[in-house]
Formats: structure tokens, C-alpha cells, sequence
């Protein structure tokens, strides 16, 4: 019977109760679903650290398994924001910066989703703050675009670089421009970013904002009114 609950239910048993099915069916932690996931990848989504931990224990290979996006459980503690789980799974060694197949790492789902203490330990453990994924978005983007400013802060002081451009030749600055993230957009003119990188379409982070920004912006970068 236990074999035939899906281990994302599994994953939210009782700890205990758990344990118990596992010791009476053991094929439970080398069962993967329709996902390519083990139990583990489910128990790091969901910040089950402790079941985390005696998985490991008894398949440490699966510290590095990863489903059919190429997420790892490290990638999945971090997308639940689960600090803890998060820590247990660096100290077994699991790679900081690995990236699914969209080019997504660990701290930029933490940055895209808010979760800042796991944004900032991942960062102090060596992350790297200037990773890209697929679209060559960085961390720093995703806080800009969506004004997540103390994270933005925090990447800007341990080393994140303004000046990387995208896919589309944006770079944060002008993201928060265009979103209308005032507070973020004056912070990383603050950190040097630059008002007259131009994108693909030839638009500037000052065409981008608004009037009322944009003469913020202008009088931090000391341009006058044309």
C-alpha cells in the first residue's frame, strides 16, 4: 500500500510514521515519480530537514540527484525557503551554485522569492552573486525588477555587479525602472549603476522611468534637463 502513495504525499507524513514505512519498505527512498524525484527531493521542498538528513544517511549519493528540470534538493529547500534544511544540506557538501535547465541557481530562487535569509547564508557560504541563468538574468535582477530592496542592498555590498546586461540588454537598473521600483532604482545609482546603458531597443534606464524618477535619478547622476 505504502508504495502506492505518491511521495509528494509522503513527504508531508508524520516523521515517525514515515520512518516505519521506510523500515518496512525500503524501496521508498530509491522510488522516483513522474518528475524523476526521490522522497528527497519532496522532503527538501517542503523543509522536512530531519527526514532530509536520514535519507542521507542512507543514500548519500542522492545529496546531488536531481528531477526532470535538473533541480537538486538544494535548489528545491531553496525555492520553499527553508533555512534550515538549506544549512543541513551545505554542510553535507551539496554544490552552492548549481542550475536547473533554465540556468535558475539556488540564490536566485531565493532572491525571485523573497526569501532573504536564505539569500543572504547562501551568499555568505560563497555563493556566486553574479550567477546568470538561461535569459543571462542575474540575482540582481530579479530583487530590482520586483523592489525587493533589502536583498538588493545586500547583493550590491558583497560584490553583485550592476552593470551585467540580459538577454535583452537590460540591466537591473533598468528593469527597476521599468517596474517602477523607485527605492531600488536610486540604490543601485547609488552603487555606480549607470543611467545611459542603452538595451536592445535602444532605451535607456532613464527612458524607462518615470518623470518623477527620472529627475531623481538625474540629480543623483548629476545630469541636467536637457
Amino acid at each position: 500500500m505504502d508504495k502506492d502513495i505518491p511521495l509528494y504525499d509522503l513527504a508531508t507524513q508524520d516523521y515517525h510514521v514515515l520512518e516505519e514505512m521506510i523500515s518496512k519498505n525500503p524501496s521508498l527512498i530509491t522510488k522516483k515519480d513522474s518528475n524523476d524525484r526521490f522522497l528527497i527531493h519532496w522532503g527538501a521542498l517542503r523543509g522536512r530537514e530531519l527526514l532530509v538528513e536520514e535519507l542521507l544517511k542512507k543514500a548519500p549519493e542522492q545529496l546531488e540527484a536531481t528531477d526532470d528540470t535538473n533541480a537538486t534538493p538544494l535548489v528545491l529547500a531553496t525555492l520553499g525557503g527553508h533555512l534550515g534544511t538549506v544549512r543541513l544540506l551545505l554542510a553535507k557538501g551539496a554544490s552552492i551554485d548549481h542550475r536547473n535547465w533554465q540556468g535558475h541557481s539556488s540564490l536566485q530562487y531565493a532572491c525571485s522569492k523573497g526569501h532573504s535569509e536564505v539569500a543572504k547564508f547562501l551568499v555568505e557560504q560563497g555563493a556566486n552573486v553574479n550567477v546568470v541563468d538561461g535569459r543571462n538574468d542575474t540575482p540582481l535582477h530579479r530583487v530590482a525588477s520586483q523592489g525587493r530592496l533589502e536583498i538588493l542592498k545586500f547583493l550590491l555590498e558583497h560584490g553583485a555587479r550592476a552593470d551585467i546586461v540580459n538577454a535583452e540588454g537590460n540591466t537591473a537598473l533598468h528593469l527597476a525602472c521599468e517596474d517602477e521600483q523607485n527605492s531600488c532604482a536610486l540604490l543601485l545609482v547609488e552603487h555606480g549603476a549607470s543611467g545611459m546603458v542603452q538595451n536592445k531597443e535602444e532605451k535607456t534606464p532613464l527612458d524607462l522611468a518615470k518623470p518623477g524618477l527620472r529627475r531623481n535619478l538625474k540629480t543623483k547622476l548629476g545630469i541636467g534637463d536637457e
